[in-house]
């Protein structure tokens, strides 16, 4: 099957879609499950890498451009064209690894705000691809944090919530404009 997809990795002047921003309700919202992979869907995921390249992003999720379903882009290599995107529909995080790390983690909705988040290392995701078929993959590092992230917005959570700084966290949403009561504070185990 061709890859169907492919778009170039690059900032266009006027992106197909609008990201929420911390604050919004939008980005609260749980997301529905996708019921099937169809071209409305590989057209949502074309917009959406456009709009994350465009805003030298590495992960992006349905519910930041205004769309309530279960769909996220990601890619950790946006600088190599070789290196295809992933395209993750009703992604579930099956397992998690047992190392926790800790890494500095931004968001295209939160934007300015960078922030220690500690996660674990490594997951187990199963997803569907663009074309509608089940996938399973362990993923460490680098693409383990943007899933997680990226997964966590399908829920409603967003990284400002998993900070355990609180300090940090206040001072950080403030310089950048953003509201303290936008946070819904959870506990690191969750």
């Amino acid at each position: 099957m061709a890859e169907t997809l492919a778009v170039p990795k690059q900032k266009l002047s006027a992106p197909p879609l609008a990201i929420h921003r911390l604050g919004d309700r939008v980005l609260r919202q749980s997301s529905k499950r996708v019921s099937q992979v169809n071209a409305e869907i590989r057209q949502l995921a074309r917009e959406m890498l456009q709009t994350m390249y465009s805003a030298d992003g590495i992960g992006l999720a349905a519910p930041q451009v205004g769309v309530a379903k279960q769909v996220i882009v990601v890619d950790v290599d946006p600088e190599n064209a070789a290196n295809p995107p992933l395209i993750l529909v009703n992604p579930v995080i099956e397992t998690l690894g047992t190392t926790l790390a800790t890494g500095q983690e931004g968001c295209l909705s939160i934007p300015g705000v960078y922030l220690e988040v500690r996660r674990p290392a490594a997951v187990e995701v199963s997803y569907k691809d663009e074309h509608g078929r089940p996938q399973r993959r362990w993923v460490d590092d680098l693409t383990a944090r943007v899933i997680q992230h990226e997964t966590d917005h399908l829920h409603g959570i967003l990284f400002v919530d998993r900070v355990e700084s609180p300090l940090k966290l206040a001072q950080e949403l403030a310089r950048n404009r953003f509201s303290l009561a936008d946070v819904r504070r959870i506990p690191a185990s969750s």
